[in-house]
């Protein structure tokens, strides 16, 4: 009698070595008790096979192709035939549709009932292919997003709470004992990992928890713009904070004072760092997490997506052996990772590095960084008093907020040291208005000031669903006039929205950069106080674009859209 798909399968798993015999009757025992008898998705979960030899193996003996759903786009169009309940339950995904014949990515080619059901459902035949149930569950939920029933799942695991009168308008009592307990239970902390990890997923930036009248709602913001992500039972808003607080090392029982921490995650081999900041609100802490990831820092200035132009200048100044150079642009403007990535490449072992921020926000080994503490009277002009007593050759600080923040940086770049700060102003050339308005010598400006830039962040167009983009005829002509680069130039383009993108058209982000490389003739126009207007018409006369411009160029380049471009700058 021949023997079933299923046997011929754990037969070869053991000649190959990669189940013993021994272990066969643990195996059974296992998946029947923890997967209802799917040996295929105990074998993969468990990771007692890898899903690369179970993939083989599997394909090998159904004689089924096997494929790396890494490298597949799901197609939104053919991924609705099936309803998404479906494609979650079986865990498979259309690939494609020819005439009547649908091309079905599965894990398990013994699983029938999900052949059966797409079939009954859609009215096709079935061609399969394989993919590993651990790419295949990533494929769904990139596409689909987090499924709102797993947040039903680990709710659900809690005891049901008993009825009670919820009184309106008094602050809470905190009962930290309770908290604690509540915090740590197994439901508790599955909710807060998969808010995590869905933010990774989606490449999130920051994760905000915010508490409302009858729910926690929880939002992602991912290139530079919120979306929504969850909304959670207010009965579990304190122990997901509290958790939250837990991690960070904050003191729970804290509700009426800002709070900052931070803390670390490994997921995927990766570490992220996570910077954490509460705020009282109405309904309870408001709490959002900032995602640090440390491989954005060793990218190199060429990968932020700076033009040449603008790039050469930040080398140039680069080279000067002391003199301070400003990155001004607003919050979220990406100042932080083009200043440590200038870090990162000046970290060698012949220059020492140190910095004072208002929170260290990366950690960067080898270079010494200070957390500023104004409660403790550690400012960032205090810090960087002790800084030069260090026998530094570079500094950073995180902002210049005042005239003697301004004037110790200033003389520090002036005594051979080379100083990288931010501000916050709109452009290049107000960073010395800036400057003099905070009550600083227009001379030592002009003396120590080697480059100021702006910098701001554009969303990319998303590659899988780059479509062109049809452009009135006056604007048309207007960019041709004004931008040589237009010329011949006949398609551009914009994201239409799709599944990898999130329906936004847009994926990642790349830098846009206006520069102000100080020459002679700036430093004269310094001394003699001249308008930023002047300054402005000398670097047009130059060639030196503005952001607006170097922004276009990326939109003709097909980088970003023009919406984009009109909205950033």
């Amino acid at each position: 009698m021949e023997k079933s798909l299923k046997n011929r399968i754990l037969d070869t798993l053991q000649e190959s070595g990669l189940v013993e015999k021994k272990n066969l009757k643990y195996v059974l025992d296992e998946a029947r008790r923890r997967t209802e008898g799917d040996i295929i998705k105990f074998l993969s979960d468990s990771g007692i096979v890898s899903d690369r030899d179970l993939l083989a193996v599997l394909s090998l003996e159904s004689g089924i192709p096997s494929i790396d759903m890494s490298r597949v786009t799901l197609d939104k169009e053919v991924m609705d035939l099936v309803p998404e309940k479906l494609a979650r339950r079986h865990c498979v995904a259309v690939l494609s549709k020819s005439g009547t014949i649908l091309t079905l990515a599965i894990s398990d080619p013994t699983d029938i009932y999900a052949i059966d059901d797409v079939k009954t459902i859609t009215g096709c035949d079935v061609k399969l292919v394989l993919a590993s149930h651990r790419d295949l569950q990533k494929a769904i939920v990139s596409f689909y997003g987090a499924e709102e029933e797993a947040i039903s799942a680990i709710i659900g695991e809690e005891e049901e709470m008993e009825a009670g009168v919820e009184v309106v308008g008094k602050a809470e009592a905190i009962d930290e004992t309770e908290m604690t307990r509540e915090s740590a239970a197994a439901p508790i902390a599955k909710m807060v990992n998969l808010i995590i990890s869905e933010a990774i997923k989606k490449r999130a930036s920051d994760i905000h928890l915010e508490p409302q009248e009858k729910s926690l709602r929880v939002r992602y913001r991912v290139d530079g713009k919120l979306q929504p992500a969850f909304e959670l039972p207010r009965e579990n808003q304190n122990a997901i904070l509290a958790r939250l607080k837990i991690m960070s090392n904050l003191d729970i029982t804290e509700t009426r004072m800002p709070q900052d921490g931070r803390f670390r995650i490994k997921m995927e081999k990766k570490e992220i760092d996570f910077r954490v900041s509460v705020l009282p609100a109405s309904y309870g802490n408001k709490i959002v997490l900032r995602l640090l990831d440390k491989e954005s820092l060793s990218i190199g200035l060429e990968k932020l997506g700076f033009l040449p132009g603008p790039l050469a200048d930040f080398k140039e100044a680069l080279s000067r052996p002391f003199g301070i150079i400003l990155v001004t642009g607003p919050t979220g403007s990406g100042k932080s990772t083009t200043l440590y990535s200038i870090l990162t490449e000046m970290n060698v072992p012949e220059r020492n590095i140190i910095t004072v921020e208002d929170p260290v926000e990366y950690q960067v080994p080898g270079i010494t960084q200070i957390a500023a503490r104004p409660d403790i009277g550690l400012d960032f002009a205090s810090g960087l008093r002790a800084i030069l007593r260090q026998s530094p050759d570079v500094i950073m600080v995180g902002e210049i907020r005042d005239l003697e923040t301004a004037d110790i940086a200033i003389k520090a770049s002036l005594t051979g040291h080379m100083v990288l700060s931010t501000l916050h102003t709109n452009d290049a050339v107000g960073a010395i208005t800036r400057l003099v308005n905070m009550g600083v010598e227009p001379f030592l400006v002009a003396s120590s000031l080697v480059l100021a830039c702006a910098q701001r962040l554009l969303r990319k167009i998303c590659p899988h669903c780059k479509t062109e983009e049809k452009i009135p005829e006056e604007v048309l002509k207007e960019i041709t006039e004004k931008y040589p680069e237009a010329a011949g130039v006949e398609k551009f383009y914009t994201g239409s929205g799709c599944s990898m993108c999130n329906g936004t058209g847009y994926l990642g982000r790349l830098g846009t950069l206006e520069t102000l490389l100080v020459d002679d003739r700036i430093r004269d126009m310094i001394n003699k106080r001249k308008s930023e207007g002047e300054i402005r018409e000398y670097l047009t006369s130059k060639g030196v674009r503005t952001l607006r411009e170097n922004a276009m160029i990326k939109f003709i380049k097909g980088w970003t859209s023009l919406e984009e471009v009109l909205r950033v700058t």
